[in-house]
């Protein structure tokens, strides 16, 4: 009776060990004396002291957060409208097609998105003069374009579950068509909204393929550069890198899960105190 439980609970277990002991490995060894990864010479945080006074990790690292924020920001905005207009809107002349290009890099390789986000930077450069070089705005304009995908999607399966009834009813107690937005059907997605956020948030920080076709010199990003050191072999120093990207990573997802967690109560609790009224 109690086999198949057990077997899951073994599964999730090894599913679990095999995803973080890995990166426990990793946070560990951060703290190795040794110059050699996998060779322990005793406990030491010189690596962190050298990361931190290294200037072209420095500059990679605030690249990466300024192109992440950007490209998060603007991503979350458009993806937010594609959704609520997928969601809501579900006949309009182009709607099959719109749909199908707001899903289409979701099932594209990512080789496929940066080459032809290059070929058309390079095309534009050609007929405009825009842009001169490839750098930051090439990159962040490739990183929404690639993420905003993934927030429509969000947005959109969580506007389906989301009980229109009460739009109407806010529609019918004299509010306009805008404060209906503002007022009901924004916070009533806020939680898919950060939740978009953060992960266009991390696709973009963590992006190499479509980054490395749409970069240029002096632009170079954080995962690019991990990359580039990681071909000569893993060393202390990135270990501590990536350790510290797990903590930052850590602190921002925990406060989110937490603040999610409290809206979508909040909110639960306003539907059922609304339907009791009505009732």
């Amino acid at each position: 009776m109690n086999r198949r439980p057990v077997f899951l609970i073994t599964v999730l277990c090894f599913g679990f060990a095999f995803f973080y002991i890995p990166i426990l490995s990793m946070i560990v060894y951060s703290f190795n004396a040794s110059r050699l990864a996998t060779v322990w010479g005793g406990f030491s945080t010189k690596w962190y002291v050298s990361l931190f006074s290294n200037k072209q990790v420095i500059a990679a690292l605030l690249l990466s957060l300024k192109i992440a924020v950007v490209s998060a920001t603007f991503a979350t905005i458009l993806g937010t409208m594609a959704g609520i207009v997928l969601a809501r809107f579900t006949r309009f002349r182009g709607r099959l097609l719109f749909s199908g290009l707001v899903t289409a890099p979701l099932v594209m390789p990512e080789v496929i998105t940066g080459i032809s986000s290059l070929i058309f930077f390079i095309m534009m450069a050609d007929w405009i003069g825009w842009p001169g070089a490839r750098g930051f705005t090439t990159i962040t304009l490739a990183h929404i374009t690639f993420s905003m995908v993934f927030v429509t999607t969000i947005i959109q399966a969580r506007m389906v579950q989301s009980d229109r009834a009460i739009e109407e009813a806010a529609m019918d107690l004299g509010s306009r068509p805008w404060q209906v937005m503002l007022d009901v059907t924004l916070p009533t997605i806020f939680p898919a909204i950060l939740s978009g956020w953060l992960l266009a948030f991390t696709i973009s920080l963590d992006d190499v393929v479509i980054t490395s076709f749409t970069t240029g010199p002096g632009s170079t990003t954080l995962p690019l550069l991990i990359w580039s050191k990681v071909k000569l072999g893993v060393t202390p120093d990135i270990n501590a890198l990536a350790t510290l990207m797990v903590l930052v990573v850590g602190l921002g997802v925990v406060p989110a899960g937490v603040l999610m967690m409290r809206s979508e109560k909040r909110r639960l609790a306003d539907s059922r105190l609304a339907y009791r009224t009505n009732d």
